[in-house]
């Protein structure tokens, strides 16, 4: 069983738990939060136990739950609501509660989730968006073989484009799409919006919001064009070979929300073809299911030289994965004092 020694947390000295009959125990089955296994501990109520699992195992997280009041990690199977008899609280290290079947969770039992990876993916799609639109992962390439490709020196080049006076249209103004609009503002764009809320544009520096009814016009008016909403019936494929021809054919698109928000096929071809600039896309077709070694697609992306390719890390920092410890820690306060938890996105 990959779980390391259960931890009591130290109390005022008395040994025992003021707000409790028993310590309230945590496991903790959320590879990304082993580094942050200090700050989670420092900041749980005192006399709390934890028990940390090295990572996701079904059956070894099933068979620590039985007197388990709080879980923490991606997924909530039917066997382990079966094995919980103590449970209140499961609490996903994200914002990404699709792993969680709401059907297992044990009657009274609440699920909660965490964000604080906005400015994190902000950087990035700022970042990547700039590389892709300047070239200057083909730039790099060619430099090391000795070629200059610039317009100043190949005058059949075309200049590229800096933000400064680019169109970023933003699909999804929710915790990412708001922080990134404002990270790319101080590049000197103008932005737009499909939002499924309301959002006030004046306010927020837009030059207009709309529905998803506007989809086809923020993608004909875009230069950049970020994807940051969430994956479900109605969105999946909602970028696909039509809207793809709506886009200019500089346009970048950048996808940091799910990876079938966009139909795959018409994507590759859109590309292939250069019927768009460029893409940046952090989220996946296919992910590993052991180890670290897993196709992303089963189509050729990696052999297209206008696409720049991360294994979903646009959110993975250190400053991500502190806040969600914080985060995660107070909700448990929370629980413990009898206090309303904050981010519930299940209730039995």
């Amino acid at each position: 069983m990959s779980v390391t020694p259960e931890k009591t947390l130290q109390t005022d000295g008395s040994g025992s738990n003021p707000l409790r009959s028993r310590p309230l125990r945590v496991v903790v089955a959320d590879a990304n939060f082993l580094p942050h296994r200090d700050l989670l501990e420092a900041n749980l109520p005192a006399g709390t136990i934890v028990s940390w699992h090295k990572g996701f195992d079904e059956a070894a997280v099933a068979a620590d739950l039985p007197g388990a009041d709080v879980f923490v990690g991606p997924r909530f199977t039917a066997a382990m609501g079966a094995a919980s008899d103590a449970l209140r609280l499961v609490h996903v290290g994200g914002a990404g509660y699709d792993g969680i079947d709401a059907d297992a969770l044990p009657r009274g039992v609440v699920c909660a989730n965490t964000f604080c990876h906005e400015t994190s993916i902000a950087e990035y799609v700022a970042v990547t968006a700039v590389v892709v639109r300047r070239q200057l992962l083909l730039q790099d390439r060619a430099l090391r073989a000795g070629h200059w490709a610039s317009s100043v020196y190949e005058s059949q080049r075309s200049q590229v484009s800096a933000l400064a006076g680019a169109t970023v249209g933003i699909i999804g103004y929710g915790h990412i799409g708001s922080r990134t609009w404002h990270l790319m503002r101080a590049f000197g764009a103008s932005g737009v919006a499909v939002t499924r809320r309301p959002v006030d544009a004046e306010r927020e520096g837009l030059t207009w919001t709309a529905g998803l009814d506007g989809l086809d016009r923020l993608l004909a008016e875009s230069d950049v064009v970020v994807l940051c909403l969430p994956l479900t019936p109605e969105t999946r494929h909602l970028i696909a070979a039509k809207q793809l021809d709506a886009m200019r054919r500089d346009a970048v698109l950048v996808n940091v929300g799910r990876g079938p928000l966009v139909d795959p096929e018409a994507l590759y071809k859109a590309l292939d073809e250069r019927r768009i600039g460029g893409a940046v896309i952090d989220v996946w077709y296919q992910y590993p299911s052991g180890g670290a070694y897993a196709e992303p697609s089963a189509l050729p992306f990696g052999e297209l030289d206008n696409v720049l390719m991360t294994p979903h890390i646009s959110g993975v920092t250190r400053q991500t994965f502190e806040g969600r410890v914080r985060d995660i820690a107070a909700n448990i306060s929370r629980l413990l004092a009898g206090e309303p938890l904050q981010n519930v996105v299940i209730s039995k």
